[in-house]
């Protein structure tokens, strides 16, 4: 049995992903409301509704070049990013820049590329919002991985940045496999195998090592969980996290939340790759608390 490839089937694991993906973002950025703190301890959910951040923005314009391409299109891409980008939703202060000088009219390939110094950004942002178009290749993990570096360059240039988006695309594809998810040793072993060596890479095989800790506070002192920003501080300890509850999107969220960082990027990485196969899906009830996707991310049939 093989995935969909049909472009409704395509869209539907898509938008499946993304709808996993700002549940995560959402409810995981509620915890950095200080009165919150208590409720993650006892893993209780605060009150609703759930605004999401940039992280589902980004998302929601990868799932509408999807779309509107059937693959990506940088320049489509960068465009959707810079028009709908809500200085409000959390962007770090480059990205902020660099989208609205694209507005403006500038090339986003010079500016992304004179990021830090000419190093080109190496944070998690181009891994944070690639998880559905995973999904949408889960009929080919090798393009996933191909078309998620494509996507990584408006924005992210930095060789680590990019890895990382690679590895959260090709852990979406693997989850969406319709025999049901695989199993951890071969999800992340799958992963290692469809990226490029790099730090990113490095902390998978780590990851690969720690699946049998029960504690995910140690793992995540060793593998980092994002309060560095970075694609190699985020990447391995979400799909650690994503890797050891396929299948099961509460026991995944709160394991990746209650150990803190940057919870909203790790918890929207994690939703997105569970939520790429059905059985992954989240709670009714949490979609439902979610702010709702903007008209012009869903995708329609034609």
């Amino acid at each position: 049995m093989t995935p969909d490839s049909s472009r409704d089937g395509r869209l539907e694991r898509a938008l499946a992903s993304l709808r996993g993906l700002a549940v995560g973002d959402a409810l995981g950025s509620q915890f950095f409301v200080p009165v919150n703190y208590p409720l993650l301890k006892r893993r209780e959910l605060p009150p609703g509704p759930w605004q999401w951040t940039d992280d589902t923005e980004m998302a929601c314009s990868v799932v509408a070049v999807l779309s509107a391409h059937h693959r990506i299109d940088q320049d489509a891409l960068a465009r959707s990013f810079a028009e709908h980008h809500d200085f409000d939703r959390g962007y770090g202060p480059a990205v902020n820049r660099l989208l609205r000088l694209v507005r403006e009219g500038g090339d986003w390939r010079e500016l992304a590329a004179a990021l830090f110094n000419g190093q080109g950004s190496w944070g998690n942002g181009a891994a944070m919002r690639i998880a559905p178009l995973g999904a949408y290749y889960a009929d080919d993990p090798e393009q996933a991985t191909h078309q998620a570096e494509i996507s990584a360059y408006p924005t992210h240039q930095h060789r680590e940045a990019v890895v990382g988006a690679m590895a959260v695309a090709a852990a979406a594809a693997l989850a969406g496999a319709p025999g049901g998810p695989p199993s951890a040793e071969d999800l992340l072993d799958g992963v290692v195998a469809l990226i490029p060596r790099s730090a990113v890479g490095a902390g998978l095989r780590r990851a690969r090592s720690m699946l049998d800790y029960g504690d995910a506070g140690t793992v995540a002192a060793v593998l980092g969980c994002g309060r560095r920003t970075t694609a190699h501080d985020t990447v391995p300890f979400a799909l650690w996290s994503a890797a050891r509850a396929l299948g099961d999107y509460e026991q995944a969220f709160w394991t990746t939340a209650q150990v803190g960082g940057d919870v909203d990027t790790t918890c929207a990485i994690v939703g997105g790759v569970l939520a790429a196969g059905k059985a992954g899906a989240p709670p009714s009830g949490w979609l439902e608390q979610t702010e709702a996707l903007p008209d012009w991310a869903v995708p329609t049939s034609s």
